[in-house]
């Protein structure tokens, strides 16, 4: 018991600088975005349905095009990633690069071509998609309750997988949190499953032939009285 609880605040502090560190990339690139008019969002951002864009998807999280639109993405981008993340780091890499390539492929093949898309928000339903449903897929009582409170308190973010503002990005949005909702199935724990209790007539089988034939017979004896 000792051991886990060790490791798990291990992972926990990992976790923590983990999402700080990611925080502070994202700022330092959103500084030098600014005082470059935005030349970064611009060039390094996703258009849709060009095959020279497609690397894109890799830079597209980490620009913003206004100074508000990276306050809005940092603190839940650090909450749901470190509830994401605390399980352990080589997990969440992956999960990482799931939703990273559902988010920026789902803008990639639907959004309008005239638009250019960036914005961490992808990121952040994925991490919300995976930290909800992780829990009841590995049967860990603390994720599910985690799971289920995070559902309960920012069940309202759901509204932004629908069309409505177009300067938001739903579709990327939506990518996201099926990228999230399928790495927790992807990655779900796969446990051995617990062995059933032999049935009786294979349990005195094994009985007899853990004492061996000399004590099967004598207990056979017994049973006829002699």
């Amino acid at each position: 018991m000792a051991s886990k609880t060790a490791r798990l605040l291990a992972d926990s502090r990992q976790a923590l600088f983990t999402m700080l560190g990611v925080l502070a990339v994202l700022w330092l690139v959103q500084l030098v975005n600014w005082t470059d008019d935005y030349g970064l969002s611009r060039e390094w951002g996703l258009r849709s349905q060009r095959l020279d864009e497609l690397p894109d998807i890799l830079t597209m999280p980490l620009l913003h095009g206004s100074w508000d639109h990276i306050e809005a993405n940092s603190w839940p981008l650090f909450a749901f990633g470190f509830l994401a993340a605390y399980r352990g780091m080589k997990k969440f890499l992956w999960v990482s690069l799931v939703v990273l390539l559902t988010g920026g492929l789902t803008v990639w093949l639907f959004e309008r071509p005239e638009a250019v898309t960036v914005g961490a928000s992808g990121m952040v339903y994925g991490y919300f998609g995976y930290v909800v449903l992780r829990g009841l897929l590995d049967r860990n009582l603390l994720d599910a309750v985690i799971g289920v409170v995070v559902a309960a308190a920012y069940a309202y973010v759901l509204l932004g997988v629908v069309p409505g503002d177009p300067g938001i990005s739903w579709l990327g949005h939506l990518g996201g949190l099926i990228g999230g909702l399928g790495g927790a199935w992807l990655f779900r724990n796969r446990g051995p499953k617990p062995a059933t209790a032999p049935e009786p007539a294979a349990r005195q089988a094994a009985a007899l032939q853990a004492t061996g034939p000399r004590s099967a017979l004598l207990k056979e004896l017994d049973d006829l009285g002699l």
